[in-house]
This record gives structure tokens, sequence and C-alpha cells, in this order.
């Protein structure tokens, strides 16, 4: 059966094109906090890009499976460091963990360039997560499998399903080289490639993309001041934001730059190799110092102040 067109200023109109869609990938996003238009199918399905449920690590000592210039997302938590090798995470996103009895969900999206760990608490009991196979300005949206609530990853917050508004809690972590961590942790465990799955893990997956200056998917807002792909910390606090570009951090000589945001006073410091990012306020508080593309960042941020390069 046709359904009736619409004629307006002359132009046919197929109404069942521009209505937005209430289901995508099974997830109900008919009330979702962010525009519905502004979810998109990244390609897989739901799980089709698969989550590590039950990791395998190895001691960073006699790990050999990556050389030490590989990448790897570092937290220490708990009384644990742990590393998860770049190229495994491109793969599967999200590693359900576990840090001394403490939840953890390691993530990272590859568009973004985001690595973030959050407390794994979803209405205060353990949770897991899984790949939606969708996204929001580039970024990976999550799932939990309790309520099937949609988080984003950037956002730090449900925002879909019965969860809608809730935020998980930030655990900071840390990008750097494998050697450079193994140096900083030498008691670290290290994901391991057995995963269950057979996957090329000495290869990513997407090519040149961290080189490019364009991003697969549109997003909200863009800021031409710096490459998509440029490199950046950026810090949050009390609802302010500010974005550093590593490269401009290099030219500081002293490796920390003391800065406040928010009302807060803090002190950002990083090592030679320009890695091991970390912001501590004046009372010893640990921020969490997240490490992205500045697109990623600016897309979520667009009131983001931007650290020139001086002080």
């Amino acid at each position: 059966m046709i359904r009736a067109l619409i004629i307006v200023f002359g132009i046919i109109v197929f109404p069942w094109l521009s209505i937005p869609a209430q289901q995508l990938n099974g997830f109900d996003i008919s009330e979702a906090l962010i525009p519905s238009h502004q979810i998109l199918r990244g390609g897989p399905p739901r799980d089709g890009i698969p989550a590590i449920d039950n990791p395998k690590f190895k001691p960073i000592s006699q790990y050999r499976e990556f050389d030490t210039k590989s990448q790897v997302l570092g937290i220490y938590y708990n009384g644990i460091a742990k590393a998860y090798p770049i190229t495994i995470m491109d793969y599967h996103e999200i590693v359900n963990d576990d840090f001394n009895g403490k939840p953890v969900v390691a993530t990272y999206c590859p568009l973004c360039g985001s690595g973030i760990a959050f407390e794994a608490l979803v209405n205060d009991e353990r949770a897991k997560f899984g790949v939606s196979g969708l996204l929001y300005n580039s970024d990976v949206l999550l799932y939990d499998r309790s309520t099937e609530s949609l988080w984003s990853q950037i956002m730090a917050k449900a925002v879909s399903g019965s969860m809608k508004g809730q935020e998980l809690t930030v655990i900071p972590t840390r990008r750097m080289s494998l050697g450079s961590w193994k140096k900083t942790y030498p008691e670290s465990l290290i994901l391991t490639t057995d995963s269950g799955f057979e996957r090329n893990y000495q290869e990513g997956p997407y090519g040149n993309y961290n080189d490019e200056n364009i991003t697969y998917f549109p997003v909200s807002n863009n800021d031409d001041a710096l490459h998509k792909k440029e490199w950046i910390i950026g810090i949050e606090i009390n609802g302010q934001y500010k974005a550093y570009p590593i490269v401009r951090l290099s030219k500081v000589k002293t490796r920390e730059l003391k800065d406040s945001l928010g009302g807060t006073s803090f002190t950002l410091m990083w090592d030679t190799r320009k890695e091991n990012f970390r912001a501590v306020t004046s009372t010893g508080k640990e921020i969490p110092a997240l490490q992205m593309f500045w697109f990623a960042w600016v897309a979520f941020h667009p009131e983001t102040a931007l650290y020139n390069g001086t002080g």
C-alpha cells in the first residue's frame, strides 16, 4: 500500500523518511537525552563488536606479545595496575573487569581515540556492558546488560532507558607506551590476546584513520582551531572544560603545568616521552585527564577553553 505524499513548495516529501527512528539495534531511543536523529548506526549490529567478558592477564614482566613501543591504556585502581593494549581494544572496545573485588569497565572508542574507565555499577549493582553498535558524535554508545540503557562513553551518562540521566564514576586512565607503563608499574598485569576471538591483534583495523583530518560520522559541533585528530588532554572540573594539546604541552620545559578550572587549582604533569599525563589538585586528589582527539572533545564540549601554549 502506497502512503500519501505531501507536496511542500512544489517538492514531493515522503513523510515516512522524515520520521525519526524510535528504535535502533533493538534499543528504544524515543525519549533519549540526546537528539535521536544524531544517534547513528556505526555498521556492526548490537554486540557485533564483542566485549571481552572474561579477560585473561599475564604479569607484564612475562609479556612478549607486543613490543615496548605499542600503546596501552593503563589503569591503576584499588591497589592493582593493569594495561590494555590499544590494538586489542580496537577490536573489542569494552573489557568487563575486576580490580580486587571492585567491578570496572575499561572502554575505548577507536573513532574518538578515547580510553575511559568507569566503576561498573548500575543501581549500585555490579554491571556488565556491551557495544550497542550505535554512535553519538562518532563516540561509542555502551549498553548495560541488566537494563539495556544506552550510555555515552564521553558523557559518562545514560542517555536512554530506565537509567537515563544516571552518571558513571570515571576512573583515571593513562595512554602510554607499553615500555613506559612497565617502568612505571613493573608489577602490572596486562591483557593478553587470549580473548576467545580470532583477531589479528598485531594490526589495528582502522588503517591511517588517526592521521586523517576527517571523521567517518557527523558530529554536532566542529571547531577548526586544531587538526581534528590532534591529541589533547581534556580536563573537566565543576562543569567547566579545558583542552590541552599535547604538542603544546611538550614545549613546557618543566613537564608540569599549574592551572585552575572550575574554582579548583591543579597541576598537570607528564614525562619526557609526553606520556603518563596526570592531573592532581593541591590536596593530592587525582582528576581524570582524558586523552582523545580534539574533534571528539569539542563535539561534546563546544564551550571548552583551549590551552594556548603559554604559562
